[in-house]
């Protein structure tokens, strides 16, 4: 959540100093939630799915549990699976402001 954090202070100073004081534009202050609500839902996204995919649950049946196994071993053999998960792990890149 600290990630999360310092990307909403980022994308706040690149608002406030790209567009707001640089160009005298407020129109995007108005979109700072907008922008930021988008990362923190991948993240969210992101949090879940690695959840639903490393820990055991209680009432999981066993073919669940097996697909549950099966997608763990292709991410963490796949190089695309691995690259996917470092992405998000480290956090996503920040979005454009224009």
């Amino acid at each position: 959540m600290l990630n999360l954090a310092a990307s909403d202070v980022s994308t706040l100073y690149r608002i406030l100093l790209k567009v707001y004081y640089r160009e005298g534009r407020s129109d995007l202050l108005k979109k700072y939630s907008e922008i930021c609500l988008r990362r923190i839902w991948k993240a969210e996204r992101f949090s879940w799915w690695m959840t639903s995919m490393l820990h055991r649950f209680p009432d999981t049946d066993a073919f669940s549990q097996r697909m549950q196994q099966t997608e763990l071993d292709y991410f963490v053999g796949s190089e695309a699976g691995r690259k996917t998960i470092a992405e998000n792990y480290v956090g996503l890149p920040y979005e454009a402001i224009d």
